[in-house]
């Protein structure tokens, strides 16, 4: 049974409402007296608690209303008193009729909504089908998000640009808890709807609700069009000082106080991604924002201090301004330490709107200024192959500045090869494998790719090495042979011996899982480096620069061709860019230079040397303790927080021999340099490293003694021989008939040489 409210309109606007319901406003709700008293009560409670959880509370005095409501005797009275009092909120309601169709009207909330900002609704539903269902609120004047994750098809392309003007809306149901996913069945409730403006002015917009297919009533009164009048944002210019004073760019993650990010992510355009927290802005850049108190964090890669700032918009404002100073803990190339990373996408994966065409230059180069990351490597694989690929000049972007340089190549991901690991291919002058214009013609294992990218003078390795890797013991150096079943640095084992590999990758996977077979191959007497990468926006869709690697170019100008040589050599360390351990130094050979190699012409001392820093919070929080928390195999892989001593500020640092632990000391994680000196005793031909793990690791330095080569390990090579087999019998049924007789070749000259270690190597 309905009572309608009272009702102050003339008898022929009465009449002229009751035909065109569509625009009636105000007090049109009806109260319906008949609801069961106790869950309905219940069901309002939480809907006053899902509004409070949500930073929109309604006023103390409509929840003290509320609260006498709740304790009225009379339950249908108490029925009535709470509908009077949440009505007014209503933006629409609801009507479900015994048949399950659904009906639209509008509410007494007015249509006012904020620019770049979200405002809060109730929708009031009049269930008589006692449906269960999720009740749907779609617009046509939504923009829609396209998402895709690694290894999905590829959706259908975004509106044309003509349309996107009209496509102003974003909106969602409020669906969690206190609340359920679906209707409760009861006669009334209550539902949340969140509105957000893209645009300022008049906008109209349609809203159509139904619970299901084939529940909208006939004759469109499903929908509702509604003119909203949209309060213009203020302007905010952004003031970014660098820590010398000078202009730059850097990373900002805007709040209200309710916890809310601006520009909201589900309808950022770039250059900001819809799946970043943060934005990027240069100084004397803006950022629209709806009136209100803001808390901003900013910062500017992980070599930067991270810092907040209270801004507040007044009420009426159009243009405000906020200056933000950055401050560094460490500033590597001061020092002569260029970071890098070599694995970076502009299409695929996270990317929105249409994947596989992805972001321009412009857009990828402003997430390497704001995260401070010296080079980028920006690769075209699969999915975007042919759109991107477009970029590709042979040489470092005209777009790059002369601290920041950005360079398009390759990953061969999408590829036949795909099966037997992807390959990052760097410094490529040509980016077309010979004879082929389509991807499905190139070949179908790695070794010819590989080969055919050392040829033109580019540097070549293993991207994300640790899928298909996995062990589950994580001791290092572990003899778990893994399946060799995914598409990191599986082929490795093989391509190693031909010396056709420069680098594996590192940082982007589990740390055991990718280090284990480098550390394997190294005690057999192979000498690849290994470099830092982020796989952004696939493996980390966070932020550019989350895995780096650092090489060493001393006082010389920044180059991109130095830079990759030093990652080919092994100048060069990988970090997190947290932890850091620069100019490493056995007796007198620097990492990376003289071939990394020390010789001496029988067993004896060495003297290691290394300047290490880290950076941590004096005290660990909730958010850093559930990191250490985690197994290696979880994300974040490498973090410098899995490296905290218990609650102290200290972490350690390692010299590794062989793969192996043999000395540590402890710094203080408080950004400052530490000169750290360790002795050791070499018996026989050996690598050399250090590491923060899982946060930091060097290259290695190589002690050849007596002139022997490195043969460290019987267990090493015993354990490359059977993941050589393990990998044959995965990859082999993938590799085209006409191509696998070389593959097979190759595979045997890899156990050969592996055989020939073991016949060489020392015992453990």
């Amino acid at each position: 049974m309905r009572s309608p409210k009272p009702r102050r309109t003339r008898p022929f606007l009465a009449l002229f409402l009751l035909i065109f319901p569509a625009i009636a406003r105000g007090d049109d709700l009806p109260v319906v007296d008949d609801v069961p008293w106790q869950p309905f009560r219940a069901q309002s409670k939480r809907i006053v608690e899902a509004l409070d959880q949500l930073g929109r509370p309604l006023p103390e005095t409509v929840k003290r209303a509320l609260d006498r409501a709740w304790r009225i005797d009379d339950e249908r009275a108490a029925v009535k008193a709470i509908q009077e009092a949440i009505d007014r909120y209503c933006l629409i309601g609801v009507e479900i009729n015994a048949e399950g169709r659904v009906k639209v009207a509008p509410g007494p909330a007015k249509p006012r909504l904020d620019q770049r900002g979200w405002k809060t609704f109730l929708v009031k539903v009049e269930n008589r089908a006692g449906v269960t269902a999720k009740l749907k609120v779609e617009s046509p004047n939504a923009i829609p998000v396209f998402r895709m994750s690694s290894g999905s098809p590829a959706p259908k392309p975004g509106p044309p640009a003509a349309e996107l003007r009209d496509r102003w809306l974003d909106l969602r149901t409020f669906d969690e808890r206190p609340l359920r996913a679906g209707l409760s069945g009861l006669l009334v409730e209550y539902r949340i709807l969140e509105l957000y403006s893209r645009d300022a002015g008049p906008r109209e917009a349609k809203l159509s609700v139904n619970v299901g297919q084939g529940s909208q009533d006939l004759g469109f009164r499903s929908d509702l069009d509604l003119l909203f009048q949209c309060a213009r944002a203020a302007t905010l210019t952004l003031e970014v000082i660098d820590y010398d004073g000078k202009p730059t760019t850097a990373s900002f993650i805007v709040r209200d106080v309710q916890g809310r990010l601006y520009p909201s992510p589900g309808r950022r355009l770039a250059p900001d991604f819809f799946f970043h927290q943060q934005i990027y802005r240069h100084d004397g850049e803006t950022v629209l924002l709806p009136a209100g108190t803001y808390d901003i964090e900013y910062t500017r890669g992980p070599e930067y201090e991270i810092h907040w700032e209270r801004v507040v918009i007044p009420e009426g404002a159009t243009t405000a301004t906020a200056t933000f100073h950055l401050k560094r803990w460490a500033n590597l190339k001061k020092m002569g330490w260029i970071s890098g990373d070599h694995h970076v996408h502009a299409a695929g994966c996270a990317h929105y709107e249409s994947p596989t065409e992805g972001v321009t230059p412009e857009v990828m180069l402003r997430h390497i200024l704001g995260e401070d990351l010296d080079i980028g490597c920006v690769l075209s694989w699969g999915p975007c192959w042919y759109a991107q690929k477009k970029f590709f000049e042979g040489k470092v972007s005209k777009l790059s500045t002369s601290e920041n340089l950005m360079r398009y190549d390759v990953e061969v991901s999408g590829f036949p090869s795909s099966h037997a690991g992807h390959l990052c291919l760097l410094r490529l002058k040509e980016d077309d494998y010979p004879g082929t214009t389509r991807i499905e013609e190139w070949p179908s294992w790695d070794l010819p790719i590989l080969k055919w990218g050392k040829e033109q003078g580019g540097v070549v390795g293993f991207s994300h090495s640790g899928w298909g890797l996995m062990i589950q013991d994580e001791t290092l150096p572990s003899y778990e042979v893994p399946a060799f079943d995914g598409i990191g640095a599986d082929e490795y084992i093989a391509d190693v011996a031909s010396g056709a590999v420069d680098f594996i990758s590192t940082v982007d996977t589990p740390a055991p899982w990718e280090l284990n077979i480098w550390y394997h191959t190294l005690n057999c007497g192979f000498r690849t480096r290994i470099s830092g990468e982020t796989d952004f926006p696939c493996i980390y869709g966070e932020r550019v620069g989350l895995g780096r690697v650092y090489v060493k170019l001393g006082d010389q100008k920044l180059d991109y061709d130095r830079w990759v040589e030093g990652l080919k050599d092994g100048r060069s360390y990988v970090s997190d860019g947290k932890s850091h351990l620069v100019d490493f130094r056995l007796d007198d050979v620097a990492v990376g230079e003289s071939a990394s190699v020390r010789k001496l012409d029988g067993p004896g001392n060495v003297t290691v040397r290394v300047k290490a820093s880290a950076f941590l919070a004096p005290k660990p929080n909730e958010f850093t303790e559930a990191i250490r928390a985690r197994k290696l195999s979880e994300k974040p892989y490498w973090d410098v927080e899995r490296t905290r001593i218990g609650a102290t500020r200290r972490v350690p640092v390692e010299l590794i021999v062989n793969g192996k632990s043999v000395a540590r000391q402890e710094i203080v994680a408080d950004g400052v340099f530490n000169d750290l000196t360790f002795e050791t005793k070499i018996d026989r031909s050996s690598w050399v490293a250090l590491r923060v793990y899982p946060s930091s690791h060097t290259n290695p330095i190589f002690v050849e003694v007596s002139g022997k080569p490195v043969r460290a390990s019987r267990k090493s090579a015993e354990w490359c021989l059977k993941g050589l087999e393990n990998c044959w019998k995965k990859k082999e049924p993938a590799i085209r008939p006409s191509e696998r007789a070389a593959a097979r070749e190759a595979f045997d000259h890899a156990r050969d040489a592996y055989r020939a270690a073991l016949s060489e190597a020392a015992d453990d």
